[in-house]
């Protein structure tokens, strides 16, 4: 079989003889900054069909089409798991979607908290970023990255299905007892570099499927953090 160093998600259906048209962008990509040329090989993935590898068969300088020759992979759904996190600073809120996509997040919601320090992200970039980790760590799976929105508004529609796995830090240095944990849909809770407010304490303790834990002896960083408790959840329950 083929191989190709280059990864590129396309919202596109993709079958065996599919023909795939680029955007500019992906033309620019392509053929600008990774210099293929007609025949160049090209691993394509749309988040529902699994990966196919794709062959340039028309290059121009701001559009071209690739066509999809075989499947490489199969389809790769992660866990049903959700992160809701309150955004921090730029680069590191950025961090923070790369690796939660990287682990196997299924959807990603930024948050506002009463102490969170940003209140306003960009959605199409974080989106974007989402995209290029799929890309890099060879997933066939993108999470969706909600609007911000308010953690109340979040709690108050909570689906009564779904578990909470609350990261506090005020249970650092108590021992996590994850082994315990019901399988089903999760999401995993982490707050702002401010810790969650009083008020806010008093709202999640009132949920029903709530499983605080700590995340080691030490308070950790919020994007620290997303690493550090996706990576407990998946060694638990996830498809590690």
């Amino acid at each position: 079989m083929a191989s190709a160093k280059i990864r590129l998600f396309v919202d596109h259906p993709l079958s065996a003889g599919q023909s795939v048209p680029l955007s500019r962008d992906q033309a620019h990509y392509l053929f600008g900054v990774m210099r293929l040329k007609i025949g160049g090989s090209v691993l394509l993935f749309n988040g529902r069909d699994g990966e196919f590898l794709a062959h340039v068969a028309e290059a121009r300088k701001r559009a071209g089409a690739l066509v999809c020759q075989e499947k490489t992979k199969p389809q790769q759904m992660p866990p049903d798991l959700w992160l809701l996190f309150a955004p921090i600073k730029k680069a590191r809120t950025d961090f923070i979607v790369e690796k939660a996509t990287e682990l196997g997040a299924a959807r990603i919601f930024p948050v506002g908290t009463d102490f969170t320090n940003s209140d306003r992200v960009r959605r199409d970039r974080l989106q974007a970023h989402a995209v290029e980790a799929a890309e890099q760590c060879g997933g066939t799976f993108v999470p969706e990255v909600s609007d911000l929105v308010p953690l109340e508004r979040v709690l108050t529609d909570w689906p009564a299905d779904r578990h909470l796995l609350f990261c506090d830090e005020n249970l650092a240095g108590e021992a996590h007892q994850l082994d315990e944990l019901p399988k089903g849909p999760w999401a995993i809770l982490i707050g702002p570099e401010g810790g969650f407010s009083d008020r806010e304490r008093q709202r999640i303790a009132t949920m029903p499927s709530i499983c605080p834990i700590s995340l080691g002896p030490r308070i950790l960083r919020a994007d620290t953090a997303v690493v550090a408790a996706m990576t407990l959840w998946q060694a638990a329950l996830g498809d590690w």
